[in-house]
């Protein structure tokens, strides 16, 4: 099998778990969001460290330890300090994206709308950007204006075909503006340290201020926590350890363009089992609206650094 097959086969398994995922946060939200995504991603940084051990072993074998890395308890054999800042820059994004997303489906938004809401971090990514200085090709305003016209049928084209906006399609929107924060706060930090580790870092943190923000702001009953044992399992587990690190071994050999169009498949894996797990259901004007924000969401990889 060609690497480039194998890596496109990783990316969707990643998009798939990714996909299934927001079924399983979508049946945690008898739990508040704070607590849910303070025990999940507390698992996920336990999970990511077998997986740093074993590259560790590997690239060792190979020669290929960093001497210069500095000790630090508690996070790993060796973390460097620019990883530890990534880690917590990433992690601290990540707690708002992540508490928004599952605000939002807290208040009654479905699995598979939260999908293809989030996915629009893709767009807005260029878009951020400008506060930078870089400048936002034509196709990518077409693409603005696709994912608004998308939004609108998604969300604001309630069940009975009318105005039905709700409040937790605000907060999923506001989850993926952060995501996209989260990317470029990725995008500036991934090239100077190791990513495995910055992501177990960032996990840890995101749990930590998780945890804070539940003592504060939530009353968690241990019943509650038991009775969705199994979907903070899955996503501390499979959604953060397995597919990060398929994401990472899939991208190495994978072209970009493919990568991302391949990994944005979780919005539709979403719907997916969102109907068949969760028993959600669209209206035909919703189910446009979803196809409407992929083809925003797909167009700018599609059409490259072409205008």
């Amino acid at each position: 099998m060609k690497k480039s097959t194998r890596s496109n086969i990783m990316l969707f398994i990643t998009a798939l778990i990714w996909g299934s995922a927001f079924v399983a946060q979508k049946a945690a939200t008898t739990l508040g969001p704070f607590t849910y995504n303070g025990i999940r991603y507390l698992i996920g940084g336990f999970a990511v460290i077998p997986v740093i051990i074993l590259f560790s072993r590997m690239e060792s074998r190979r020669g290929a330890a960093d001497p210069n890395a500095v000790g630090c308890r508690g996070l790993g054999r060796f973390v460097d300090r620019q990883t530890l800042a990534g880690g917590i820059a990433c992690g601290i994004v990540l707690c708002v994206a992540s508490n928004l997303q599952q605000l939002g489906m807290c208040f009654d938004t479905d699995a598979g709308k939260t999908g293809f809401i989030t996915s629009l971090y893709i767009v807005i990514v260029p878009l951020l950007g400008m506060l930078f200085g870089k400048k936002v090709r034509t196709s990518i305003w077409v693409c603005v204006c696709l994912g608004i016209i998308g939004f609108y049928m998604l969300t604001m084209a309630g069940k009975s075909g009318t105005l039905g906006f709700r409040i937790g399609d605000f907060f999923v929107l506001l989850c993926a503006f952060c995501f996209a924060c989260h990317i470029m706060v990725i995008d500036h930090f991934a090239p100077k340290c190791d990513c495995l580790k910055m992501s177990c870092v960032q996990f840890f943190v995101a749990s930590f201020v998780s945890l804070i923000l539940m003592i504060f702001f939530e009353t968690p009953v241990v019943s509650d926590i038991m009775d969705c044992w199994l979907p903070i399992l899955y996503c501390g587990v499979f959604s953060c350890g397995l597919a990060f690190t398929l994401q990472i071994l899939g991208q190495k050999n994978a072209e970009p363009t493919a990568a991302t169009l391949i990994l944005s498949l979780e919005s539709v894996f979403a719907v997916i089992f969102g109907v068949l797990l969760a028993g959600e259901s669209m209206t035909l004007i919703e189910g446009l609206g979803c196809i409407v924000i992929f083809i925003a969401v797909v167009t700018p990889q599609l059409l490259g650094n072409r205008q």
